[in-house]
């Protein structure tokens, strides 16, 4: 079984048309999955509208006190998903959904532990994002990529086998929890498979300068990890 962890803050808008595109994939490939709604009390209602859909979809809703983070809010996801096989995306379609038989296969029939939904693999890329969020986008790529063999190391897109987070300490800093992951996880096979990022369709960005200042912070502690290990 899979379990899509989805964090939301004011997504009602788009929430359910994102879960029919997720289970009509799942439904078209057979593949048995869930869905795990972690809604930081969203002043717009999103936790109230996930609550109504739960008789359309196989939907887990956690209602948490207030907006305490987008890695926090995964590992919490985490810790109630039935699935075997743990997957994370955004909420505003920027995933594209029709990725995710791929990414799930990558696993189940690919021999991977971990699977990445990767902007930056041939046949990736990037849909309406200006030229100054490009720039951002590939300093943190650059800045990261040392610490990891996968490419898209900001990614926030992928699924990967329970056991890979098994036994490893996450730290909730930020919003790039995949990274924690790529650099710590118990994993000896990854895979990227390439997706198109569209710019969301409504609600607000999650990157400002704080999200900045936190992902230079979460660097540094990764790098005294790896040195620890080495």
């Amino acid at each position: 079984m899979v379990s899509i962890v989805i964090p939301c803050y004011n997504e009602k808008e788009g929430i359910g048309d994102l879960l029919k595109a997720i289970f009509d994939e799942l439904r078209h490939e057979q593949i048995e999955g869930e869905v795990v709604i972690v809604d930081d009390n969203s002043p717009d209602g999103t936790g109230d509208v996930a609550e109504g859909l739960k008789s359309e979809f196989p939907l887990q809703v956690l209602h948490r006190a207030g907006k305490l983070g987008l890695s926090s809010a995964v590992m919490d996801g985490f810790k109630i998903a039935k699935g075997s096989i743990l997957g994370v995306m955004d909420a505003d379609f920027s995933h594209d959904p029709k990725a995710i038989p791929a990414l799930v296969k990558a696993i189940t029939e690919g021999g991977a532990e971990l699977a990445v939904g990767s902007r930056y693999a041939p046949g990736g890329g990037i849909r309406n994002w200006p030229l100054k969020r490009r720039i951002i986008s590939r300093t943190a790529i650059l800045m990261g990529a040392p610490l990891t063999k996968v490419r898209d190391v900001t990614s926030g897109y992928f699924f990967l086998k329970k056991e890979v987070i098994e036994g490893i300490s996450l730290n909730p800093i930020g919003f790039k929890i995949g990274l924690e992951i790529f650099v710590k996880g118990n994993y000896k096979k990854s895979v990227e498979v390439p997706y198109v990022f569209t710019d969301r369709r409504s609600g607000q960005s999650k990157m400002n300068s704080g999200e900045v200042l936190n992902y230079l912070k979460q660097l540094a502690d990764l790098w005294k990890y790896r040195k620890k290990r080495i």
